[in-house]
């Protein structure tokens, strides 16, 4: 009697350990899907802010009249674009804005303007924040995607209804300075 009650507790016992350990690799799923949206989110928030920047610039009055509606259609289209279309319009922006400040003495000539320095001030930050939250959101895709990919997560549905996320890839190469 006493060998089965051992048997028993120990049965009891390896369950016990895997339950923990396919709790905790749950767990860790779910804080890199919250950690996968919470990058998204800065994401959208500084592609967002880029986009109200270029449109600040093109309503200064410090820029020709075709210049102004380039950047501003560009950055026009990189907000009002839908999931599908957002990284070909936010990559337009991106190479909107270099054409534009990649133009011959339009640094000097902006910041000898009203407000110019501090507009190229915003401009480059915006676009500096946004190659950051790229890399920020990218190492998060990686990091869930790997989790993923394990064993464990793929034979019991430890995601839930969560998509496989996908890369946001877009040329934010910046203006040069």
């Amino acid at each position: 009697m006493p060998e089965i009650l051992l048997h028993i507790a120990l049965i009891a016992a390896v369950l016990l350990l895997i339950g923990v350990y396919v709790s905790w690799r749950a767990t860790r799923l779910d804080r890199l899907h919250v950690r996968l949206e919470t990058a998204r989110a800065g994401l959208d928030a500084a592609l967002v802010r880029r986009a109200a920047v270029a449109l600040e610039l093109a309503a200064s009055r410090q820029l020709d009249p075709a210049t102004s509606l380039l950047l501003a259609a560009a950055a026009h289209e990189a907000r009002i674009a839908d999931a599908d279309n957002r990284e070909f319009a936010e990559s337009d922006l991106s190479r909107a804005l270099r054409a534009v400040v990649g133009q011959p003495d339009f640094r000097p000539t902006l910041e000898a303007g009203e407000d110019g320095a501090a507009l190229l001030e915003d401009l480059d930050a915006a676009v500096r924040k946004v190659t950051y939250a790229r890399s920020f959101y990218n190492n998060a895709v990686t990091a869930t995607r790997t989790a993923r990919r394990k064993l464990l997560p793929r034979i019991l549905p430890l995601h839930g209804r969560a998509p496989l996320p996908d890369f946001f890839e877009i040329d934010d190469a910046p203006p040069e300075s």
